[in-house]
């Protein structure tokens, strides 16, 4: 039977890396696709007791909640927003089902098709997946390792107009970049000029491997005109529950929360019960630290590992926080054709090309170091290098 859909799924788009997850999951394969945390790091004892904590409380935590979140979780959210600079009062605070939420209630809220909006190129995929489907036009701006170029940043708001700039200015997906101050203050300067809103997509930013690096969020040097922030808890807690938040203006926060009581009515109670439990109960940021050590380590391992094949003329930045590793072969690599001689070699990783919003660089890849332990990352390793000079040597007898 042929089905009347809506026309705006032709504008809906398959997650290149749930699709490539499938498929190495069904076998012996080592995967660095997927921006997983790791599970064996899951403050498991923790958790279970937050939750039997928030149902000891009494019934109403099994009831419906506020469309908003619960007044308690958006305090706890306020205070530690507060603690990166991040002055927002709680009822300025929309809790929502993962940051991923957070991006499409914003989206809903504030395009029409055609409206155009700024990011970087390449960014985060399922940021793009969001965009599409309520067929915006996405414009790259030219971008360095310090962040977007200010020169093509004014010409293009100058030009185009736009309604918003997307950013993952910390430790970006998929790149691992670090934005520097100076691309941060001159960005938000852009925005004050020209009155143009700016996404801030930070669910990396505590994983953070130099603390003494203390570079602050744009919403920190924002009063709350511009720049709508977004984090999540599923980096440093446990994804399964689902809990992210957003914050920014008044009146876009409150026109999200009228769209999200059309989509959930709220984010799960439980989850944002036994997080004001976990939250009072449990050290979250010496759980971080924990977290920053591990993950740091095993960056050091994948690093080492392509430091020392260094005949293949590989190319990435020493990512200084986060989950990523992106990284350039020589031009004519094409990574998607390899992703399938990896798979074969029983290891896995996210080509580049769907970062991509558009002219995507073949040769690229992002690869996630913090899904295995440090003896995983270099059998995983080994793998791939292998598949990579073999690429290599076929290519060099064409």
């Amino acid at each position: 039977m042929k089905y009347g859909f809506a026309k705006r799924v032709n504008h809906m788009k398959s997650s290149a890396v749930r699709d490539i997850l499938k498929v190495v999951n069904q076998g012996n394969v080592i995967s660095f696709a997927g921006g997983l945390p790791d599970e064996k790091l899951f403050p498991v004892q923790e958790v279970r007791c937050a939750f039997d904590k928030a149902l000891s409380e009494e019934p109403k935590v099994l009831q419906y909640g506020e469309t908003e979140g619960i007044p308690g979780l958006r305090e706890k959210l306020s205070e530690r927003m507060e603690a990166k600079g991040i002055s927002r009062y709680p009822e300025n605070i929309l809790v929502t089902s993962g940051s991923q939420q957070a991006i499409d209630l914003f989206a809903r809220v504030m395009f029409n098709p055609g409206d155009i909006i700024l990011t970087e190129n390449p960014t985060y995929l399922a940021a793009l997946q969001v965009f599409q489907s309520y067929e915006v036009n996405i414009v790259p701006v030219d971008s360095d390792e310090e962040g977007m170029t200010q020169v093509d940043l004014e010409k293009k708001i100058q030009q185009l107009k736009p309604k918003c700039i997307y950013i993952v200015p910390t430790y970006s997906n998929p790149e691992g970049k670090m934005w520097s101050l100076e691309r941060r203050k001159q960005l938000l300067r852009l925005a004050e000029k020209y009155h143009t809103i700016v996404f801030e997509d930070d669910p990396y930013g505590d994983i953070q491997f130099d603390e003494s690096e203390n570079v602050p969020p744009l919403a920190a040097m924002d009063d709350n005109k511009y720049v709508v922030y977004t984090s999540t808890f599923s980096k440093t807690v446990v994804p399964a529950m689902r809990t992210g938040w957003i914050t920014g203006p008044y009146q876009i926060i409150r026109m999200m929360a009228q769209a999200k009581q059309a989509t959930d009515l709220h984010t799960n109670s439980l989850s944002q019960h036994a997080l004001i439990a976990l939250m009072e109960e449990f050290d979250l940021d010496e759980h971080i630290r924990t977290l920053r050590h591990a993950y740091k380590e095993r960056m050091l391992v994948m690093k080492d590992i392509f430091d020392k094949a260094d005949d293949l003329k590989i190319q990435y930045t020493e990512p200084k926080g986060g989950m990523f590793f992106w990284v350039s072969m020589p031009e004519e690599v094409n990574t998607t054709a390899l992703l399938n001689e990896a798979v074969s070699n029983g290891v896995a990783f996210v080509p580049g090309t769907p970062f991509y919003v558009n002219q995507p660089a073949q040769h690229t890849m992002r690869l996630n170091f913090t899904n295995a332990e440090p003896d995983m990352i270099e059998e995983g390793m080994k793998r791939l290098i292998d598949v990579m000079k073999n690429r290599r040597g076929l290519d060099e007898t064409k």
